[in-house]
């Protein structure tokens, strides 16, 4: 269906929306076929500081031309994030977590994308680069690792942020 990503039309029938005043937040976009709102819509991702069991260093990826990020992905429909963060740093890294702790949000307008950050600590230290998504893995120490992401990167502001919370940097 090409309504189903315009969002001038719902996203379940294809009517064209029309401003209605919704009491607590102004006109917003409403079908009339189905009667109910349709609030604009967005991508959620989850990303991912994942520390080595020792403690001392972060994991970082180089993906997609991109080098020294952090793991990354999206929610699945009806997925929470937790068991998004656990599988995607699976997947992409063969790594288990023992802990998966929130860090931060923020919205990613390149990608439309609303990205919740989280800490993790890894099992084990051997990794394994998922084939054709991800082109290297490294383990750099958390005093080094700023410097080793894209400057002004959103996963470089993530690190940053949970650092300055822990008294890092």
């Amino acid at each position: 269906m090409e309504y189903a990503s315009d969002p001038a039309f719902c996203h379940v029938c294809g009517t064209r929306l029309v401003p209605r005043e919704q009491p607590e937040d102004g006109p917003e976009p409403w079908c009339p076929t189905c009667g109910a709102w349709r609030y604009p819509g967005f991508s959620v991702g989850c990303s991912m500081i994942v520390y080595h069991p020792d403690g001392t260093r972060i994991l970082t990826i180089d993906q997609y031309g991109k080098r020294g990020i952090l793991v990354a992905g999206y929610v699945a429909r009806g997925e929470d994030l937790e068991s998004t963060v656990r599988r995607e740093v699976r997947e992409e890294t063969g790594l288990e977590l023992d802990s998966v702790a929130f860090n931060a949000s923020r919205f990613y307008e390149p990608s439309n994308t609303l990205m919740a950050n989280f800490v993790c600590h890894a099992t084990g230290e051997e990794t394994r680069a998922r084939p054709g998504e991800v082109d290297r893995l490294r383990w750099v120490s958390v005093g080094d690792v700023l410097g080793r992401m894209p400057e002004g990167s959103l996963a470089q502001w993530f690190v940053r942020h949970h650092l300055e919370s822990v008294g890092l940097a």
